[in-house]
């Protein structure tokens, strides 16, 4: 019995041929899907159009070239920025950052804290004030929680956009952020956006690390994703 990849996957499977050549209708897609990942990495995020009341900060990355240039700059803050953020006592701070992929902060963040807020809300969570951060890597939370007095940072960024997934969102969460940590000592949820990992899903996650973090004092690979799985409705 034959199978149909494609029903299962929008990655490129099954690709039909012309002699030595792909049919004309899979190649037009291919450069449609590479000109929308071009394009993404491009993208400006407008902040304003989020609809979440936050601290608009920027790396010293000065623009779009640069930051692609320099990954360097994109972790850590302009020192204007650094001049918004005052220390306090929380248990975790969230960052928004556009990261590779404006689009997928634009379109997946929202959705995603929406469904996460209640779930720290009923834990009793101190959240420090929401920043939204331009031409930023995930290093650059470190800085930020750092200087917020957060105890840990989740940082949700725009993921290198795939040709299949211009606009997935990933996040990482780190335990006591300061410059210097390593990915090692970070948790990644990864795809998330309605063709991947969806909204309660990864805010589910999310949570269950946090509060995994919260109670062991550490992130990374010591801590592991195992969060027991949600049930239908929930």
């Amino acid at each position: 019995m034959a199978i149909d990849l494609k029903s299962f996957t929008p990655a490129r499977v099954g690709l039909g041929r012309t002699g030595h050549s792909l049919l004309t209708s899979d190649l037009l897609r291919f450069q449609m899907d590479h000109a929308r990942a071009r394009d993404a990495v491009w993208e400006d995020l407008d902040p304003a159009s989020l609809g979440l009341p936050h601290i608009l900060l920027r790396s010293a990355a000065a623009g779009r070239r640069t930051y692609l240039r320099r990954p360097d700059l994109g972790r850590m803050l302009s020192e204007e920025s650094r001049g918004r953020l005052e220390k306090g006592s929380y248990d975790a701070a969230i960052v928004l950052a556009d990261g590779l992929s404006a689009a997928a902060v634009q379109r997946q963040a929202a959705p995603l804290l929406a469904e996460l807020l209640p779930r720290l809300a009923d834990g009793g969570w101190r959240l420090a004030p929401l920043t939204v951060v331009l031409q930023a890597r995930v290093a650059i939370g470190d800085e930020i929680g750092e200087r917020l007095g957060a105890r840990m940072v989740a940082v949700l960024i725009g993921e290198r956009p795939g040709l299949s997934s211009p606009d997935s969102l990933g996040v990482y969460l780190t335990w006591d952020p300061r410059p210097g940590r390593t990915d090692a000592e970070r948790n990644c949820i990864s795809n998330i956006r309605t063709e991947g990992t969806g909204y309660t899903a990864a805010a589910h996650k999310l949570e269950f690390l946090m509060r995994a973090a919260r109670g062991r004092q550490l992130t990374g690979v010591a801590l592991k994703e195992d969060a027991p799985r949600l049930q239908p409705g929930e």
